[in-house]
Parts: structure tokens; C-alpha cells; sequence
């Protein structure tokens, strides 16, 4: 999805006047309606669209419009559509409007509501597609959900999933809170992200964020849950996550669908630090960050005719109806061969559709690639910084590490690592995950271990004389030796890679308290060892 961070709508030069309108979709909402009959919540849910339908367009709806049966109202750029299609199956009511954009001439804003009762596995359903056709070179706006959704939440209720959908920031503010927060986070059933914003410490555990968490609220309703957890639990969820995975002291993150606690910290949850909130300009661009990426995953995860239907569709399976109703009623070649060409004319438009949605995805793969070439070179580029800098240090005669403080406990140990080894060691997720509940009792003796990775072991193998470390001693009785049949592949940053080494202590044990066990491999991009498990014993098929 492009955004106003994106590059051109349309080829920049061309006059405004001879450029084609774009099509771009800006968001979907998918959700479920409560359970009940048609008069209890499908005809409530129908009347709310068409009363913000009428609002859009400022157009007087027929008679019929309110028995929610099918019209068609052209209103001079101000129009409005229904269809509904029965049957013994579903009954699907289908609303389109098209609306001019008040502040910028030639932009037309199209909006699509399915309110539905399908088979009794789907139940009753709304969805909703945003999208504009514009002339202008960068569409520079604000992803905002329809109002309808926000009528519907408050009259009728919507769900994602099982979690009610609200237009506002839930507060975080206790253990108990956490805990939902949690399992939240991790259910691999949600469908939605969820946006944490964190209060900063200085603003104690009542304090407000830096950030306009109700005006995120409000524009991502339907497309993202907004939290705001107070300092305490920002504790929580970085003893439960991990530092790198966790939110605190004013930043926000964004947890998408399948995060687990193994996740990757640079696989899409993506943080936003905090510097410059306090800026109100700077704090708004971060707002307007946050509701892009909710109204554009929202296009990524859902498809076109399995989570949504378009509405030509639905207006093309009426007219297909239509056409067959008068083919049985003997019709007049002139009545059916204006229902055909209404149909092919839908017909075209869909494959139009499609066209714009393949090339959408083509756009964000093409993106996605080039990101990820940015972000491997300035990986290498951090890389060498790092290790030029080590290097002045050590000509100067600066003892690295000679005043660093060691953990007392495993709850600390991950964060220790990320502090004190940053650029020479990096703990995997997997890793992570094992070590808050580690059984290992030797705490210092395991950091003494990684500094050994940070420092001999990365030096040798950026000397090239890595072979010198083989069978080596680590200290107190730690050696570094190969995996033999333990070896084994993990996924680092996208990519497999091999697992071939391990220190481990001696005494020939495998209780977990007193057996010691560090995999690592050397990744050479980053220039750092790599922890993929620690510090018990990796239980294989071998072992």
C-alpha cells in the first residue's frame, strides 16, 4: 500500500489535466456483527449505513432504500448504490458510495459496506472497503475509517474475531490487565494488530502517553486494537518478552497477527522510539505512521472473495439473476441486451480490480525487496562501524569491559547481553524464550562465557584464525566443541542457517542445574556470534 512516505501515485510531469485517476484502496475492516436475527441486528446495522450514507451524499434515498432493498440514486458525483441478493443461504445487502473529497478537487473518495447472514459457520458479517481515485502525483492524507464503523460499533457492536472491536484506547494499568494483555498478544486466532502505546516512567503509572492514543483509537477502529500501558507493565512485558520485544518510556509498537514469544524483534513489529514526542508536530507524524501501517496491513491480510465480496461483483451476480428471470419471462431481445451489457460492463470493471490489486502486491514486493537491500547495508555499514570502533579502543590501551557489572538472575540476563555485547553477541529468540526459565544455576559463569564469545571467539574468527579456537577453554572447565550429531538448522533474520557449535561444561551430566550448553553460530553480515539456544542441553532426536 502506498502512503504518503511512498513514491508517486501517477508519472510526475504530466499536467494535472491529462493524467489517468489512480486507484488506490486505502483500507478494509472485516467483522463480525452479534449473533441474532435480521431485525435485531442486520436491519439496525443497515439502517446506520444508510443514515451516513445519506449524510455523504447528501441525497434524498428513495422509499424502497429503507425497506433495504436494491437502488440505484446518481447524484452528480454524490452517488449511492444498493443491492441485496437473497437466498435460501445468505442474504447479502451491499451498499456503494461515491464521494468528492471536500479540500482537493478531482479526488473521489469510494466506500463499500457488506452487511450479510451467511451459512451458519460465518454467521452475520460486515466488511467495508475504502479507496480513492485521484490525479494527483502523492495522495498526502491521513487513514481515517469510514464514520459508519464507529455508528455500527456503538448501536449494533462489531468483533474481530472473539474480541469486541471498540473506538478508543484500552488502559493497561495492573498485573491482572497484563495477563489478558498477554494472551492477547499471543492467541494465534486474532486478526487485527495491536498497537501499544507506552506511558513514559516520568509520567508515573496514571501519567498519559506522548502520543494522541484516542485519535489513534478513532481512526483504526476495526483495523487495530490501541492499548496504553502504564510503566509497571511495561516492566511486565519486558520480563515476559523480552527488552526487544517489549514497548516502554514513551515509545509504541505495533504486535502484529502471529507474534509469539520467539518472534523476530526486526520481523514487523515495528517500534517507534520516542525521541522528539514531546514535539507535538513530531508525535503527530508518528500518529500518522501508526495508522498506515493498521489501514495498510489491512489490505496485505484479507482477500477480495474470500474475506470480502467487491460490490460489482455482487451487483454482477444480480444482474446475472436479473438476466436469467428474463430470459424465463420471454423478454424483448432490446431488455435482455441491455441487462447483458450492464453485466459485461461490470464484468470489466472487476478485471480492472484485479489488475489494480495485482499490481498493488507486485508494488509492495518491490518495496519489501528494496527495504530489506537497505537494511542488510546498513547492517554491514553498523557492522564496521562497530569494529573500527573496538579496534581505536584497543590501540589506545582502553581494557574492554574491565568495569562492566554481570547479572545476578536470568530475568536480567537477555537485557545484560543486548546492553553490555551489543554489536559482538546477539541472543536469538528462541534463546530468549529458554532463558527466563532457566534452571542452570551458574548465572556468572554463563556471562563469562558469552564475553569469551564477544571477544576471543569474534576476534578469531575476524582474524581468520578460528580453527585456534577448537577444543579450546573457555574458562572453568567451559570448553568450545562441535556439535557432532546435535547439530542442527535454525531461521536467522529470514535466512537458515547451521548450528555447529557449542560450549559446554564438563562432569557428563544433563540435569539442568549443573549442565551447561551455549549453541552458537557467527553470522558474517553483522559481524557478531549468534546464541541460538542456552544454557541447558538441546533435546534432539540424537540426544
Amino acid at each position: 500500500m502506498r502512503s504518503i512516505y511512498s513514491a508517486p501515485l501517477v508519472e510526475p510531469g504530466v499536467p494535472k489535466e491529462r493524467r489517468r485517476p489512480y486507484e488506490q484502496e486505502i483500507l478494509r475492516v472485516v467483522a463480525s456483527l452479534p449473533d441474532g436475527d435480521i431485525d435485531s441486528i442486520l436491519t439496525p446495522a443497515r439502517r446506520e449505513a444508510l443514515k451516513w450514507a445519506t449524510n455523504k451524499t447528501t441525497s434524498v434515498l428513495p422509499p424502497h432504500a429503507w425497506e433495504y432493498e436494491s437502488f440505484e440514486c446518481p447524484s452528480g458525483g454524490r452517488s449511492c448504490f444498493v443491492v441485496r441478493l437473497k437466498s435460501s443461504e445468505q442474504d447479502v445487502w451491499s451498499l456503494r458510495i461515491e464521494d468528492p473529497d471536500k479540500n482537493v478537487a478531482g479526488r473521489v473518495w469510494t466506500t463499500e459496506i457488506n452487511i450479510l447472514a451467511g451459512p451458519d459457520a460465518n454467521g452475520n458479517r460486515f466488511t467495508l472497503r475504502l479507496s480513492a481515485s485521484t490525479t494527483e502525483e502523492r495522495m498526502d492524507i491521513e487513514p481515517h475509517v469510514p464514520g459508519v464503523i464507529r455508528q455500527i460499533v456503538e448501536s449494533v457492536g462489531l468483533y474481530s474475531g472473539s474480541y469486541k472491536i471498540v473506538d478508543r484506547p484500552i488502559h493497561i494499568n495492573g498485573a491482572n490487565q497484563a495477563d489478558h494483555l498477554f494472551r492477547a498478544l499471543l492467541d494465534p486466532e486474532r486478526k487485527i494488530p495491536i498497537i501499544v502505546v507506552s506511558v513514559p516512567e516520568t509520567a508515573g503509572q496514571n501519567g498519559k502517553p506522548l502520543l494522541d492514543a484516542d485519535v489513534l483509537a478513532r481512526a483504526c477502529t476495526g483495523l487495530a486494537t490501541v492499548l496504553v500501558v502504564a510503566p509497571s507493565v511495561s516492566w511486565l512485558l519486558t520480563e515476559r518478552f523480552g527488552k526487544q520485544l517489549s514497548v516502554y518510556n514513551g515509545a509504541a509498537r505495533v504486535y502484529l497477527p502471529g507474534f509469539s514469544e520467539d518472534a523476530n524483534p526486526f520481523g514487523g513489529h515495528e517500534l517507534l522510539l520516542p525521541h522528539g514526542f514531546e514535539d507535538s508536530g513530531i508525535a503527530a507524524r508518528a500518529v500518522t505512521r501508526l495508522r498506515w501501517i493498521a489501514a495498510s496491513g489491512s489490505v496485505r491480510r484479507t482477500q477480495l472473495g474470500k474475506d470480502l465480496l467487491a460490490f460489482s461483483s455482487i451487483k454482477a451476480q444480480e444482474l446475472q439473476q436479473r438476466q436469467s428471470a428474463l430470459q424465463n419471462s420471454g423478454a424483448t431481445d432490446l431488455e435482455m441486451l441491455n441487462t447483458a451489457n450492464a453485466r459485461i460492463k461490470l464484468l470489466d470493471q472487476q478485471l480492472e480490480e484485479e489488475k489494480n490489486y495485482s499490481k498493488l502486491f507486485s508494488d509492495l514486493h518491490k518495496d519489501a525487496e528494496e527495504r530489506a537491500e537497505i537494511a542488510e547495508a546498513n547492517d554491514r555499514a553498523k557492522a564496521f562501524q562497530i569494529q573500527q570502533l573496538l579496534n581505536e579502543l584497543k590501540s589506545s590501551g582502553v581494557q574492554r569491559d574491565a568495569n562492566i557489572s554481570f547479572p545476578n538472575d536470568w530475568i536480567d540476563f537477555a537485557s545484560w547481553c543486548d546492553v553490555n555485547l551489543a554489536g559482538r553477541v546477539s541472543i536469538s529468540p528462541q534463546a530468549r524464550r529458554i532463558i527466563k526459565d532457566a534452571e542452570f544455576e551458574d548465572v556468572r559463569l554463563t556471562a563469562d562465557c558469552l564475553l569469551w564469545l564477544a571477544n576471543n571467539y569474534r576476534e578469531a574468527k575476524i582474524d581468520g584464525g578460528e580453527e585456534a579456537m577448537r577444543d579450546a577453554v573457555v574458562v572453568n572447565g567451559v570448553t568450545s566443541t562441535h556439535c557432532g550429531n546435535d547439530a542442527y538448522e535454525m531461521e536467522w533474520q529470514g535466512k537458515k542457517r547451521r548450528v555447529e557449535w557449542h560450549l559446554k561444561n564438563g562432569g557428563n551430566t544433563r540435569t539442568p542445574a549443573r549442565c551447561l550448553r551455549i549453541y552458537f553460530f557467527w553470522d558474517e553480515s553483522s559481524l557478531q556470534v549468534v546464541v541460538a539456544h542456552m544454557p541447558s542441553h538441546r533435546v534432539t532426536d540424537a540426544s
